[in-house]
């Protein structure tokens, strides 16, 4: 826990640690962030294929993205893109990838030790998944259509998810959260700043990881009694039906003679 001086990083080990065997083994043991710093090298190394493709074989790199992203029109019969869009990022954009690594290195290791691993990491991806429900959601209401034809990828769904279980969870952990705000009204005031970012995933990660992190700490009481794997295991695999579901609903919406157009260029998230 963090020693009650302000940080931008609060409860984060040093990064040599994260590559020594002794120290990694004892992170594993305290609750460290490996999880997160696991997360952060496959976003890091994936970026770095896509941009690598993107200088020698930009058709390539093309399809990479292409076929990884979040596209609401595809995404119910290839559900794969639920998962591959929270790791690609803006092959050309140094900004893009940099600052989801630092917020996720500011938000990641004091969740991470407050829940544990596994919990974590269903966490971030059940939060991802909330971002791609929240561009399916706009996508069916939106009374232009043009939501359908908009694909985005990026780990900022499953930030906001992280974002609104530390609201939830600060009562509990009694810790100085001045670094987090910072970190949320920097992303919540990014879409506004930036043009082409898919803040309807940051609305949908949010709310899903939200109430994910609220049935964990604050749910039925008899479920308070069993363990937190238990928990996670049960909350988890009700709201992935729930988001099942509502992906299932929101694309009966979806303009079915368009399934053969290719989605517009794709957005940051």
């Amino acid at each position: 826990m963090s020693n009650g001086r302000f940080s931008l990083f609060p409860d984060s080990p040093s990064a040599r640690s994260l590559f020594n065997r002794n120290a990694l083994r004892y992170q594993w043991q305290s609750n460290g962030p490996v999880i997160t710093g696991a997360i952060m090298l496959v976003c890091l190394a994936v970026w770095i294929v896509e941009a690598l493709l993107m200088l020698v074989w930009p058709v390539g790199g093309a399809i990479m993205i292409y076929y990884g992203r979040f596209d609401p029109l595809l995404a119910a019969g290839e559900p794969w893109r639920f998962v591959t869009s929270m790791f690609l990022h803006a092959p050309k954009s140094v900004m893009h990838i940099a600052f989801n690594l630092l917020t996720l290195w500011c938000v990641g290791p004091m969740l991470e030790r407050l829940m544990g691993h596994w919990p974590f990491l269903a966490l971030y991806l059940i939060s991802g998944f909330g971002g791609g429900l929240g561009l399916m959601a706009w996508a069916a209401l939106d009374p232009g259509g043009d939501g359908w034809l908009t694909g985005a990828y990026g780990a900022s769904g499953a930030l906001f998810g992280l974002f609104a279980a530390l609201l939830i969870v600060y009562r509990r952990i009694g810790e100085d959260i001045r670094s987090m705000l910072i970190w949320m009204a920097i992303n919540f005031l990014m879409p506004f700043l930036t043009p082409g970012i898919a803040w309807q995933a940051h609305v949908g990660g949010f709310l899903i990881g939200g109430l994910f992190t609220w049935l964990l700490v604050s749910g039925p009481k008899f479920m308070l009694r069993a363990g937190l794997g238990m928990r996670t295991t049960v909350y988890g695999a009700l709201l992935l039906g729930v988001i099942i579901l509502a992906v299932l609903l929101c694309d009966m919406a979806s303009p079915a003679p368009t399934w053969t157009t290719l989605p517009s260029v794709g957005v940051a998230s």
